[in-house]
């Protein structure tokens, strides 16, 4: 045998050997099954100390981002663009400047002590005289009338208001709806106020103590001040009464008196938003047919969770400050989503179409992540034939239900769901809605069919108990195996499939209806639009469709007043009345439309 026949021969091993080691690294199963130790080696780094909670922007969220980049790459995907990182920011801290000032009668007080900004406060000053205005309300529907505006002219002054309500000692009352800090700011400006002083009187809060502020709250675009009580006592010295007295009047009495207090303050805010990097992590598995490669299927999780926990978390455990694990929510659902890459991966004739596999950050904040995504995609959406969403698959055994949501969102989708499903294995429940409270969202809105995979919440929900120990590892084998048969019938059927409406189902459309209407829209909950709010979805039958709405539109005002974001929007709608006939102002290509909608 001559040298190089020699030399290729020796190739041609190597080559093979390469490929077997590939193919051992990235499984160690000879047999290609997931397994319980590989999601438990996941879910165990997703969830480890070392992380600590994988908040949206910090360090462990990073690390989870390129451990999970990583994982997949391990497997032969390919970035979908760049080093398989999609990158963005979010605001993960609000702090009070160093420009926030409060002067009464010329006496100087000190911020963070005596006064401190709201986050939804604008950057601005204000020299006037205060009005005081009770609780800051006006409601009027059929079970409750409260105004605290009818004969007090706040125009260009500060409005002094009572945090809380009258009824600080219920868990169910019908001021809660409006008792909101941002709401009263926001209807003390509609009623001319330049700027707000809030004050809590001791029935609402004894130890006046002020918050932390929160990253989620929109500007109101003028000063809001948050003030103690001492403050709020020597602005009322002229009317000769306190806020506490005047507290207990109106608890007591619910007779309104709102008046001018003689007293100038000049005071003004500054709100500092710190913006951190985060980034999905988004890889593609190329498809195996020359055509339908250019369709897609993507299957998605979210990583990020609480961090440590704390105010203005969403932790259950309100006063401890630990590592938020998030093992069930969400570290079972990306590991699951990595182990069916890997499986795709190395089981040919398995996916006609390409794979996007994305790992979302920022669902805990409001779905940012998967809106980034949604709105940045570097594919085109129309050709994506579903999205699977995998959160919180960790706990089968404690109910041995599997929560299937979304099959209304296709024509077929039903079918394809029940007939890979077996009851003697897993107990399935099926929802048709294509919105919840989880990522698979933000892409029904751009009408792709989409699916939700949970075994839902438990008690460790938001905790620090959410740890790896108390998944259930055969139970996630189980769900894999189920998810595997329905994505690969997704990805490998030459047969497209057709997008239906079924929906929205969303928290907040549940608030506003407790508050009284909806219009029926599903809102853009990440605030993608500056200046006004998109209606992501609307809903055929529902008002806004009925008016004329199309999705898409930009609301811009609710009845001459203006909406900025979803938080607007929730407070105009909170002050309207079913049969109201109400004008709305949207943006629809850049054109100025008003609709007449009938609630």
């Amino acid at each position: 045998m001559s040298d190089n026949r020699k030399n290729a021969s020796f190739l041609r091993i190597v080559s093979v050997i390469l490929s077997c080691l590939i193919i051992s690294s990235c499984n160690n199963s000879v047999t290609r099954k997931i397994t319980p130790k590989e999601l438990q080696d996941h879910i165990k780094y997703l969830s480890s100390d070392s992380l600590k909670g994988r908040k949206t922007g910090s360090t462990g969220d990073s690390l989870a981002a390129i451990y999970i980049r990583d994982r997949l790459a391990d497997c032969g995907l390919l970035p979908l663009s760049g080093d398989g990182f999609q990158r963005y920011y979010i605001t993960d801290k609000v702090t009070a400047g160093t420009k926030n000032y409060c002067s009464v009668n010329g006496r100087d007080f000190i911020s963070g002590n005596d006064f401190m900004p709201l986050a939804f406060s604008g950057d601005s000053g204000l020299e006037s005289e205060v009005a005081f205005a009770g609780y800051g309300l006006n409601i009027n529907n059929d079970s409750l009338k409260w105004n605290d505006y009818g004969n007090l002219d706040v125009k260009g002054k500060w409005a002094l208001i009572l945090r809380g309500d009258p009824e600080p000692e219920k868990s169910v009352s019908g001021f809660i709806p409006f008792n909101s800090d941002r709401d009263k700011a926001l209807l003390a400006k509609d009623m001319g106020a330049a700027g707000v002083l809030l004050v809590s009187g001791p029935l609402n809060d004894q130890e006046d103590s002020f918050e932390a502020l929160s990253s989620n709250d929109y500007s109101v675009e003028l000063p809001v001040l948050r003030i103690k009580r001492s403050v709020a006592d020597l602005i009322l010295k002229k009317s000769n009464t306190t806020v506490t007295v005047l507290e207990a009047r109106l608890n007591k009495t619910r007779k309104l008196s709102g008046f001018l207090t003689g007293t100038q303050v000049n005071a003004g805010s500054e709100v500092i938003r710190k913006q951190s990097p985060t980034r999905n992590v988004v890889m593609v598995l190329p498809g195996e047919d020359d055509k339908l490669k250019n369709e897609y299927v993507i299957v998605g999780a979210h990583f990020d969770h609480l961090g440590m926990g704390g105010p203005g978390s969403s932790s259950r455990a309100v006063d401890t400050i630990a590592v938020h694990h998030g093992a069930d929510d969400n570290a079972s659902g990306v590991g699951e989503m990595v182990e069916l890459a890997e499986k795709f991966a190395l089981t040919r004739g398995s996916h006609k179409r390409s794979m996007i596999f994305a790992a979302f950050s920022g669902e805990e904040e409001g779905l940012l992540g998967s809106k980034y995504f949604a709105e940045n995609p570097g594919i085109d959406l129309t050709r994506v034939n579903a999205m699977i969403n995998l959160d919180m698959v960790g706990r089968l055994k404690e109910t041995n239900s599997l929560q299937i949501s979304g099959i209304g969102t296709a024509d077929s989708l039903k079918q394809i769901v029940s007939g890979f499903s077996d009851t003697n294995l897993i107990k399935t429940t099926f929802s048709e809605p294509g919105y919840g409270p989880s990522d698979h969202s933000s892409f029904y809105g751009k009408n792709i069919p989409v699916l939700f995979f949970s075994t839902g919440a438990h008690l460790d929900y938001h905790t620090p108990h959410d740890t790896w120990d108390k998944i259930d590892y055969k139970g996630m084998v189980a769900i894999s195996d189920l998810v595997y048969r329905i994505t690969r019938e997704l990805a490998d059927s030459p047969r497209r499939l057709k997008f239906e409406e079924s929906g929205p189902r969303t928290d907040i459309s549940q608030t506003i209806r407790r508050r009284g209407v909806t219009l029926g829209i599903m809102p853009d909950f990440a605030g993608n639009v500056k200046n006004g709010l998109r209606a992501d979805f609307v809903t055929p039958g529902k008002p806004a469709a009925l008016g004329g709405m199309k999705k898409g539109d930009i609301i811009t005002s609710i009845n001459g007043k203006t909406v900025n974001n979803i938080q607007d929007y929730m407070f105009r709608m909170s002050q309207l009345k079913h049969g109201q006939t109400i004008s709305v102002e949207v943006l629809r290509d850049k054109e100025k439309l008003v609709l007449l909608i009938q609630l």
